[in-house]
């Protein structure tokens, strides 16, 4: 059995190494960023994909300082029956001076031959803002985290199609968690449409010259309506990234540091060229793109009172919801019925594309041959930066059967008659007026002056009346007492004084009143306890035994009433009996 392990072993280990020595072998110079600024670090990574390398020399770093490495790892994967392997050598950099620099290749001897490195072109600029602390996470995020507004052309015509993209760059160091829009991007002199996307595909491409991930959260077709600078404000968005702390776990994998930030978009400025006023010809209406025009009748032969459709059509790409169709001009013994739009337009990232129609009914009365005049439709040629026009044939309506055109003589037969007036809607033309001049009178020293002359003098007495009555009812107690009782009575009696008359709803109300009344006063359900209980829970309020026995009395009354005949006359007795008890209860409690 040992033996057998042996033998696989063997065999696994000699596989390996077919497979790794089958590979072409390659030395490659990678850089974390080819743009820095002059007090900034940058790490450059030598890995060579075969084993057996040796004598690694690194270039020379002119205009560079090593400020750490070099620092060697080993790699080695086997992923679905491929062998991988990595050897890499890191060195940390920091620029001298301003400049633009190539860092020349390295070179590392495997099996008799020197492998060498491609080299790499880094750009330093000047010098850039650093926090104190450059492991801060906001600042880490800020570094690799870009949102960017792309657009396919900033000068386009009025009238011409601007692509607009939103991406989102992150860089290999940092992950993306979640993000969301809060705000939206504003178009401000463009119609605009945004293109939906289909899902948020993460591909990988290059921002300021590094590899960066991204994904195009937002793109949009845009068509300028007026010439000159047109802004497109920034887009904002919170985006919630995982930082490296530079710490690692128990099992060796890096320690992250969640972080909410917000990024923003460059405005973008478009300057929309007016388009040329020479050679504009006078039927132009606002077409801008590459188009094809076509007039075309669906009968040329028919009879009175039948039916045809004249279709004016454009098709292609440009502006094609922005302008309008050229009109038709028919005989006047064609009846023509208003226009019906139809329009078959996709928004693509180039521009508008499809078509769009007029259809034009068609019902003649007489019968002969009737012209259809040529149509001309002109647009301007964004690419070729020309106005072209397109010009139809004549259309010519054959109508076999109907009723003959009147001659002239037929006309002037016809006799003049007077016009009736019938209402307002049309009248004769007044040659007279019966204007009026406005009589105006100065305020000074008229009626209306004297009254507000003496109106603070008279108002001053009444006020001070008024105010001395108020005292005085403030002042009697008793008085305020009973008013406030009357009231309160009033309000929870009003229901059973609507039901006057109907003695049933009448001494529902009523016992409902009192019920409530107590509910509010002793702060108790009293629909469940008994007439004994509501006497002692008076009396343990102080209220005096005659007032409890008319509060008692009138909930007795309601009983006895349902169930034997009761008069008008009897239900208002018993309605003000009820609100006098209320009174003399309230100023007890």
């Amino acid at each position: 059995m040992n033996m057998k392990l042996k033998v696989y072993i063997t065999l696994l280990v000699s596989f390996i190494t077919i497979a790794l020595s089958a590979q072409d072998t390659a030395l490659t110079a990678t850089v974390s960023k080819n743009k820095l600024g002059v007090n900034q670090r940058l790490r450059i990574e030598f890995s060579i994909n075969k084993q057996g390398g040796d004598n690694f020399k690194p270039p020379n770093f002119t205009n560079f300082k090593i400020v750490g490495g070099p620092s060697q790892s080993v790699s080695q994967s086997w992923i679905n029956g491929k062998v991988s392997f990595n050897q890499s050598y890191t060195f940390i950099l920091q620029p001298l001076r301003k400049g633009e620099f190539n860092i020349p290749s390295a070179s590392i001897e495997i099996e008799g031959e020197t492998i060498k490195s491609n080299p790499v072109k880094i750009i330093v600029l000047d010098a850039v803002d650093i926090p104190k602390n450059p492991n801060d996470p906001n600042y880490i995020a800020e570094q690799n985290i870009h949102l960017v507004a792309e657009v396919s052309q900033s000068q386009p015509y009025v009238g011409e199609g601007v692509y607009i993209e939103y991406r989102l760059y992150v860089s290999d160091n940092v992950s993306v968690y979640d993000f969301g829009i809060t705000e939206a991007p504003q178009y401000n002199g463009f119609w605009n449409q945004e293109i939906k996307i289909n899902g948020t595909q993460v591909k990988i491409g290059t921002y300021n010259g590094e590899r960066h991930r991204y994904a195009v959260l937002h793109k949009a077709l845009l068509i300028p309506t007026t010439s000159g600078k047109l802004t497109i404000d920034p887009m904002k968005m919170d985006v919630v990234v995982a930082v490296p702390t530079g710490k690692a776990d128990f099992f060796g994998n890096l320690i992250t540091r969640q972080v909410r930030k917000e990024f923003s978009s460059v405005k973008k400025v478009i300057n929309a060229k007016a388009l040329p006023l020479q050679n504009k010809p006078e039927d132009f209406t606002g077409a801008v793109g590459q188009f094809s025009f076509d007039v075309s009748l669906s009968k040329n032969t028919l009879k009175a009172n039948e039916s045809s459709q004249i279709k004016v059509a454009v098709n292609g790409k440009g502006n094609l919801k922005l302008f309008e169709l050229p009109k038709i001009e028919t005989p006047k013994e064609l009846e023509v019925y208003q226009p019906e739009r139809k329009e078959s337009v996709s928004v693509l990232s180039d521009g508008l594309k499809g078509s769009v129609t007029d259809s034009y009914t068609v019902v003649p009365e007489f019968k002969g041959k009737y012209k259809i005049p040529k149509v001309s439709f002109s647009y301007f040629n964004p690419k070729e930066e020309v106005y072209q026009t397109i010009t139809t044939d004549d259309l010519y309506v054959d109508v076999l059967e109907g009723k003959e055109i009147p001659t002239d003589s037929d006309t002037n037969a016809v006799a003049k008659q007077n016009v009736n007036i019938t209402g307002s809607d049309f009248r004769y033309i007044q040659t007279s007026t019966n204007f009026q001049p406005i009589q105006t009178e100065d305020f000074f020293k008229s009626t209306l002056f004297y009254i507000l002359l003496l109106l603070p003098i008279v108002a001053i007495p009444i006020g001070i009346f008024i105010q001395k009555k108020k005292e005085e009812r403030n002042s009697d107690v008793l008085g305020n007492k009973l008013r406030k009782a009357d009231k309160l009575a009033k309000k929870y009696l009003s229901e059973a004084q609507k039901q006057l008359g109907n003695k049933e709803a009448f001494y529902e109300a009523l016992e409902r009143a009192l019920h409530n009344y107590l509910k509010a006063k002793l702060s108790v359900e009293t629909s469940d306890i008994s007439r004994e209980k509501i006497t002692e829970l008076l009396a343990n309020k102080n209220v005096d035994s005659t007032t409890i026995s008319s509060f008692i009395d009138v909930f007795n009354n309601c009983d006895f009433a349902r169930y034997t005949p009761i008069t008008n006359v009897q239900m208002k007795e018993e309605y003000e009996k009820a609100k006098q008890v209320i009174m003399q209860l309230d100023r007890q409690l």
